[in-house]
C-alpha cells in the first residue's frame, strides 16, 4: 500500500507541469518533489524497488490519460512516456547508492546530492528522447535551466523535510521537558516525605529507648520493630529519589532560551484550557530573553502557576504573562482574571495540603502544587508573592536572581 500510494501521489503531482522545451514529451513537474519528500518523510524499505514501480505506474498513468483522448494512439503514447521511467529509477538508484538516511541531518549536503541525481536522471531521460524519438538535443541554455530547476526542487524538497523535523523535534523536546518538570515536582515532594520518614524514624527510636528504660519489653520491641520498618521504607524511598534526581539531571543538561521555556507554558496551557472547555487567551510580553540552564525548574515553576491560572477561570477569561529584569534580578509576572483567592488565605496558601480544588465528591485534591512552587523558588533563592482579590484575579510575583538561572 505504502508503495502504491507513493506511485499514485508521485503520477498525480507529475501533472502538474510546465512543459520548457521539445512540446509535450519532456516536461517539469511536481511529480519529483512529490517523490523526493515522501522517500525523505517515510523511507521505503527498497529505494531501487521503490523508483522501479513509481517510473513504471507513471509511464502507465500518462499514457492511460493519453489513450483515452486519443484510443488509436497506445504503441506511441507508450513509447513517448517511457523514457519518464528512467528518471525515476536513475534518481531512486542513485539515492539509494548514497544512502541517503545519513545525510538527513546535513541538509546543504542532502540537497547537493538529490540535485545531482535529478540532474542525471533529466540528463538520461532527455537522452533517450533524443536517441528514441528523434527530439532535438538541448542547448547550453538549456542545459543551464536543467540544472537550476533541479537545484531549485531539491533545496526546496529539503526545506519542508527540514521544516517537518524542526517541528516534530520542537514538540519532542516540549514533551520531554513537561517529564522532565513532573519528574523535578515529584522528586521535592519525596525529599520532603523522606524528612517526614526521619522525623518517624527518629520518634520511634526514641520511643524503644523509653520503653526498654520503663522495662516494658514486649512493647519496646515492638517499637523497634517499627523504626526497622520505617527505615527500609526509609531506603526505598531514596532509591526512587535517586533514580528520579538522575533522570531530572540528565534532561536537564541540555540549554535553552527563556523564551523557549515560556512558550512551552503557553502553549501547554492553551491545550490545557481547551481541554477544559474554557475559552482563555495567554498573553506573554518578555523583554529579555537568555539562555537558561535552569528550564526544567523554571518550566516546573511557571507551568504550575499559569496552570493554576487556567483552573481558576470559570469559563473565559486571560492571563497575562510577564517577564522583565530589575537590577541582578528576573521579575516573572503572572496574572489571572479567575474567582481569586480569600484574603484569609492568602498568609496559608504556600504550605503543603493547601487548596481550593474539590471534584464532584467533594475529596480535595493532594494540594501540593503551591508547596512546590514555593520550594522551587526557595531552591533558585528566590521570593515570590501573591496579591489576589475575590473574582477578581490573582497575581503572582516571582523575583529570582538573574545569576542563578542565565547562563554564564
Amino acid at each position: 500500500m505504502s508503495l502504491l500510494l507513493t506511485a499514485l501521489l508521485t503520477a498525480l503531482a507529475s501533472e502538474i507541469k510546465v512543459t520548457p522545451f521539445n512540446g509535450e514529451a519532456f516536461r517539469f513537474g511536481l511529480g519529483s518533489i512529490t517523490f523526493f519528500l515522501i522517500i525523505l518523510i517515510h523511507p521505503p524499505a527498497s529505494l531501487v524497488r521503490t523508483g522501479f514501480f513509481t517510473g513504471l505506474f507513471v509511464v502507465c498513468f500518462r499514457s492511460l490519460a493519453d489513450i483515452m483522448v486519443q484510443p488509436d494512439f497506445i504503441l506511441a503514447s507508450i513509447r513517448q512516456n517511457l523514457p519518464a521511467f528512467l528518471f525515476y529509477f536513475l534518481f531512486a538508484l542513485g539515492l539509494s547508492i548514497f544512502q541517503i538516511e545519513k545525510y538527513k541531518t546535513f541538509p546543504l549536503l542532502l540537497g547537493s546530492i538529490a540535485a545531482g541525481m535529478e540532474i542525471i536522471g533529466n540528463g538520461a531521460e532527455h537522452i533517450m528522447r533524443t536517441l528514441f524519438l528523434d527530439h532535438a538535443d538541448l542547448g547550453f541554455r538549456d542545459w543551464a535551466l536543467l540544472i537550476a530547476v533541479a537545484l531549485l526542487r531539491s533545496y526546496f524538497v529539503v526545506g519542508i523535510y527540514s521544516s517537518i523535523t524542526v517541528s516534530e523535534q520542537k514538540k519532542r523536546m516540549q514533551e520531554m521537558l513537561e517529564v522532565g518538570s513532573g519528574l523535578y515536582s515529584e522528586t521535592l515532594y519525596l525529599q520532603k516525605l523522606l524528612n517526614h520518614i526521619e522525623q518517624i524514624t527518629a520518634s520511634s527510636h526514641e520511643l524503644y529507648r523509653k520503653l526498654k528504660k520503663s522495662n516494658q519489653p514486649e512493647l519496646s520491641v515492638q517499637a523497634l520493630l517499627i523504626a526497622q520498618e520505617i527505615h527500609e521504607v526509609k531506603k526505598d524511598s531514596q532509591r526512587i529519589l535517586s533514580g528520579l534526581t538522575k533522570i531530572t539531571i540528565e534532561k536537564g543538561n541540555d540549554e535553552l532560551f527563556l523564551s523557549d521555556v515560556l512558550g512551552f507554558v503557553v502553549s501547554a496551557n492553551e491545550k490545557y484550557s481547551a481541554m477544559l472547555g474554557k475559552k482563555i487567551t495567554i498573553n506573554l510580553k518578555m523583554t529579555i530573553d537568555f539562555i537558561t540552564h535552569q528550564h526544567i525548574q523554571l518550566l516546573a515553576l511557571l507551568n504550575n502557576l499559569t496552570a493554576n491560572g487556567v483552573e481558576a477561570i470559570a469559563e473565559k477569561g486571560k492571563i497575562d504573562i510577564e517577564i522583565k529584569e530589575e537590577l541582578e534580578f528576573i521579575l516573572f509576572i503572572i496574572k489571572d482574571s479567575g474567582n481569586g483567592i480569600p484574603e484569609k488565605d492568602l498568609s496559608i496558601i504556600f504550605e503543603p495540603g493547601y487548596t481550593t480544588k474539590f471534584n464532584d465528591h467533594g475529596v480535595a485534591a493532594t494540594g501540593i502544587g503551591l508547596s512546590h512552587v514555593h520550594e522551587i523558588v526557595h531552591t533558585l533563592q528566590g521570593k515570590i508573592d501573591v496579591e489576589s482579590q475575590t473574582n477578581e484575579g490573582t497575581t503572582f510575583r516571582v523575583l529570582l536572581p538573574a545569576e542563578n538561572i542565565r547562563k554564564r
